[in-house]
């Protein structure tokens, strides 16, 4: 089972929309990554996200890609400063291939914690619009397959 972790990608300021949806910078990025895992042929059942316009945004554009058939989910446990661990123990019942897409400091803790047990250990460095793969092994543990910076698409 392969487990995307997505940061959404860049947002406007509060004081610009207090929403923060994605900013033009932040949707072009976006959209350049939904391109890159279409053609990679990245498929996925599941896209997950936090509520938050942003990354609602950022879900909805990468299921296009990914998932063209199915339709986002809205989750709880993945803002910002929630639970690590608990939102951890949800995925021991996945066994679809998932992109889950979300904010820092949650998602840098979570691949911490899956990687490395740990949730104050940076193992990755996030930007807006990142996305890192994990893959569940047969053993239940967690692997780093890759990680994908808007910068990198050109």
């Amino acid at each position: 089972m392969k487990l995307y972790l997505v940061q959404h990608g860049d947002a406007l300021s509060k004081e610009i929309d207090p929403e923060r949806p994605l900013s033009e910078k932040g949707q072009h990025d976006v959209q350049k990554t939904a391109n890159f895992l279409m053609q990679a042929g990245v498929r996925v059942q599941s896209v997950l996200h936090s509520g938050k316009t942003r990354a609602q945004q950022t879900a909805v554009t990468l299921a296009r890609a990914v998932m063209p058939d199915g339709k986002v989910e809205t989750v709880g446990g993945i803002a910002p400063n929630d639970d690590v661990v608990a939102f951890a123990a949800t995925l021991e019942s996945v066994v679809e291939d998932t992109f889950v897409v979300g904010h820092l400091p949650f998602m840098g803790r979570l691949v911490a914690y899956l990687l490395v047990g740990g949730v104050d250990r940076e193992v990755v460095s996030y930007q807006p619009g990142s996305v890192v793969c994990l893959e569940r092994t047969e053993s239940a543990t967690w692997h780093l397959n890759w990680m994908l910076r808007p910068e990198l698409l050109g």
